[in-house]
C-alpha cells in the first residue's frame, strides 16, 4: 500500500511539473536563407504578422532589425484539458489516500474541488505579450539571397516557417 503511495505521489509531482511547463516560455532563434531580395520579404513579414496581431514596436535602422509584440490569448481546449488531467490526478490520489487511511467518508475526494486550479493557472499565465524580433541582411557570397534572423516563439516560428515561401534553407538555433 505504501509504495501505491508514492507512485502516486510520483505522479501528482510530474503531474505538477506538467502543469508548470505549460506557460514556459519557448523562445528560439532561426535562420533562414532566403531567395529573394529585401523588399519582398519585408514585405510578406509585415502582412503576415499583422494579420497575426503583432503591432511594430521599435525599429532599429542601423542592425536593421524590427521587433514586433502581440498578446497572445490561451486555448480553452487546453485549460479544460489541463483541468481534467489534474481531477483524474487528484482523484487517483484521493483513492489512494481513502485505502491507506481506511475511512468510510469521501473525505478525500475533497480534494477535486482543486482541480480547475490548474486550468486557472494556465489561464493566467499563457495570456502574455509575445516579442517577434527579425533582422533581415544581404548574403555577401551570393547577391541574389537574404538572410532572415528570426526570435520568436516556437509555435510561431512553426506557422511563419509552414507559410513562408521564400525558404530554401533553414538552420535553427536555441
Amino acid at each position: 500500500m505504501i509504495s501505491t503511495l508514492l507512485l502516486t505521489i510520483l505522479l501528482m509531482i510530474g503531474l505538477f511539473f506538467f502543469i508548470r511547463g505549460s506557460i514556459k516560455d519557448r523562445t528560439e532563434i532561426v535562420t533562414i536563407a532566403c531567395e529573394d531580395n529585401e523588399d519582398n520579404i519585408l514585405s510578406y513579414l509585415k502582412d503576415y504578422f499583422y494579420k497575426r496581431s503583432y503591432q511594430v514596436k521599435a525599429i532599429d535602422t542601423q542592425t536593421n532589425k524590427v521587433t514586433l509584440e502581440g498578446v497572445v490569448s490561451p486555448s480553452i481546449f487546453l485549460a479544460v484539458f489541463l483541468s481534467f488531467l489534474a481531477s483524474c490526478g487528484l482523484f487517483c490520489f484521493a483513492l489512494v489516500l481513502s485505502m491507506l487511511f481506511s475511512t468510510e467518508s469521501n473525505l478525500f475526494l475533497g480534494l477535486l474541488i482543486l482541480a480547475p486550479l490548474a486550468g486557472f493557472f494556465y489561464w493566467k499565465g499563457a495570456k502574455k505579450v509575445e516579442k517577434v524580433a527579425f533582422r533581415l541582411d544581404s548574403n555577401t557570397q551570393t547577391s541574389n539571397n537574404t538572410v532572415l534572423t528570426i526570435q520568436a516563439h516556437r509555435d510561431e516560428l512553426i506557422q511563419l516557417q509552414n507559410n513562408f515561401p521564400f525558404i530554401y534553407s533553414v538552420k535553427e538555433t536555441v
